[in-house]
Formats: C-alpha cells, sequence, structure tokens
C-alpha cells in the first residue's frame, strides 16, 4: 500500500508538465499579440503611405491567421520535444496494481 503524496523512486515527482504548459501558452499568446498588432499597425502605415484605406490592413490581418497558427504549432511541437523522456511515455492516470490497493 503506497501513501498519498509518496513517489516510487524510479519515478521523481517533478511539476515540468504543468510549468511547461504555462510557459508554451505565454510563447503563444505573446507571439499571436506580437503578429496581429505588427499586422495592424504596418496596414495601418502601408495603408496611409499608398493611399488604400483599408485593404493592406485587412490584407495583413487575415494573412496573420496562418503564420499565427503555424507558429503556435511550431512552439507547441518544440515544447514536446523538449520534454524529458519519461514524461512524454507515462500518463498521471497510469497506474499500477499496487497503487490502487486498498489493503
Amino acid at each position: 500500500m503506497s501513501q498519498a503524496g509518496k513517489t516510487p523512486e524510479n519515478k521523481p515527482a517533478q511539476p515540468i508538465i504543468p510549468m511547461k504548459f504555462g510557459e508554451v501558452g505565454l510563447q503563444v499568446a505573446g507571439i499571436t499579440l506580437f503578429i496581429v498588432l505588427l499586422s495592424v499597425f504596418g496596414g495601418l502605415w502601408l495603408d496611409r503611405v499608398f493611399g488604400t484605406k483599408p485593404i493592406l490592413t485587412v490584407i495583413l490581418v487575415v494573412a496573420s491567421a496562418p503564420l499565427s497558427l503555424f507558429l503556435t504549432v511550431w512552439v507547441a511541437l518544440r515544447a514536446v520535444r523538449d520534454l524529458p523522456s519519461g514524461s512524454r511515455q507515462s500518463s498521471p492516470t497510469n497506474f499500477s496494481k499496487e497503487d490502487t490497493s486498498d489493503d
């Protein structure tokens, strides 16, 4: 029978996964915000320079969506690749028989 809070010696308790989720979330939010603001202000500036009122702003904002999506996937895949190998193989719902016994 195992006690709550104790982990087997071969699996040390590390809060890697929750920290990684927060890190990835902040990176994605920052990248998306940067891309959207850059496309809006860049589009407004280009529209003022060329005299094409909303056209270039709309084009750049629409083009920023697939770019943002691509970078989101890239950041997420990079984060998964950088996880320790033990974190990817086991899930928190996998219990062994000795962990679930009520004896």
